[in-house]
């Protein structure tokens, strides 16, 4: 006895689609494709160039680090890279923060 709603009755399950299951398990697998195309593979291929960059470093290149300081390898280890970033300035970084590799010569011309 409601003014505004009307009653709900019960009715049997009707029969589903045929091949809805199939549709479904299909619809997965191809989201999963999709996401493995547009984020994980560009990430690995990003992450190979930046270990081959890394593992490519010597000394005497100029590069940029995540921070945005640049300046000139002077040292380097396994897991460091000393840096000169001005006269008489040392810096030592971890290699993983490496950011790009520059042209000789760039720092020159910046400052």
């Amino acid at each position: 006895m409601s003014l505004f709603i009307n009653s709900a009755y019960a009715q049997d399950a009707g029969v589903g689609p045929v091949g809805g299951d199939m549709f479904q398990i299909l619809f997965l697998v191809g989201l999963f494709g999709l996401f493995y195309f547009i984020a994980i593979r560009p990430q690995r291929k990003r992450q190979k160039e930046h270990t081959k960059m890394v593992s490519e470093l010597n000394k005497g290149d100029e590069v940029v680090t995540t921070s945005g300081i640049l300046g000139k390898v002077t040292a380097l280890d396994d897991n460091y890279m000393t840096l000169n970033v001005a006269n008489n300035v040392e810096m030592k970084f971890q290699r993983v923060h490496l950011h790009a590799v520059l042209p000789k010569g760039t720092l020159k011309t910046i400052g």
